[in-house]
């Protein structure tokens, strides 16, 4: 069973709950888990005016993704930051090179999940979410969430991310916030949660 963990980062945090969902999936026995980037569309100069360069270094050992890659994943977990309310311009793109896969039905009946973060607590972590799984629904995925069993999303004790649509988390206006552990243990508790969907509709015929 092959879960792939397909995300884009400018500063680090999606990054980092990318890896904690990969913990997470890592946890399901027999679970090959991956971890890729999709491609930059910025250049290295936009990206030092943003003052992201140091955190692309960081993922710079991180493999590109290809839209075939997702063909060859039994589940899929995507991380994006929120812009405007969606998902970032990098990932649309990315997407938007996946019709060749939709033609084919490629990715009927694999499990689909979005994590995401934003610079503020109300700065659209769940429409994000929720627009990004139109495109997963046209795709014909399964769409996993982050359901209520995990208790992290229940507290009121601190502000965190994390809602039933997928684990989040906040960046802060300046990105000096970095994921909490509650919100790693979202990222966490989905990635299992995923890998346990898609180890379960392994060999079911679907259509």
């Amino acid at each position: 069973m092959k879960i792939l963990v397909v995300y884009y980062s400018m500063y680090g945090h999606i990054y980092e709950m990318a890896k904690a969902a990969a913990e997470g999936a890592k946890s399901v026995k027999g679970a090959e888990v991956v971890i890729k980037r999709v491609p930059e569309t910025l250049s290295e100069e936009v990206l030092g005016k943003m003052g992201a360069l140091n955190a692309q270094k960081a993922q710079a050992a991180v493999p590109v993704c290809a839209p075939e890659d997702l063909a060859a994943a039994d589940g899929i977990i995507f991380g994006t930051p929120t812009r405007f309310g969606n998902m970032c311009g990098q990932m649309r793109q990315f997407l938007d090179s996946t019709g060749g896969l939709w033609a084919k039905g490629a990715l009927v009946g694999k499990v689909g999940g979005v994590i995401a973060s934003s610079a503020t607590q109300h700065g659209g972590q769940e429409s994000t979410i929720l627009t990004f799984h139109t495109n997963l629904l046209h795709h014909g995925m399964v769409i996993a969430g982050l359901p209520y069993a995990f208790q992290g999303q229940m507290g009121i004790g601190e502000i965190t991310g994390g809602s039933p649509y997928g684990a989040s988390t906040i960046a802060g206006g300046q990105g000096e916030r970095l994921p909490s552990k509650n919100e790693l243990d979202g990222a966490r508790f989905q990635g299992k949660y995923v890998a346990q969907l898609a180890e379960r509709l392994a060999g079911i015929k679907l259509g």
